[in-house]
């Protein structure tokens, strides 16, 4: 879900897209930290925030980080 939003910030579309590893951080809802594979040996580092069912909103992209390895530690950002 979050896919259209990392294209937009990136300014390019990614044919590969697997989330590889997460982590889970708990706050007034939910920050999930994404490992996730764009293709060949790249990764990005997404921060995406669910909020409490009660304010249905949607899973929103907090931040990211780009030029990642598949090596590279993922950690709370």
């Amino acid at each position: 879900k979050v896919k259209p939003q990392i294209e937009e910030k990136e300014g390019k579309t990614f044919d590969v897209f697997n989330a590889v590893e997460f982590k889970t951080q708990v706050v007034a809802g939910t920050n999930y930290f994404i490992k996730v594979h764009v293709g060949n040996d790249e990764y990005v580092h997404l921060r995406v925030f669910r909020s409490l069912p009660h304010e249905n909103k949607p899973l929103s992209l907090h931040s990211y980080q780009s030029s990642k390895t598949k090596h590279d530690q993922l950690t709370f950002f």
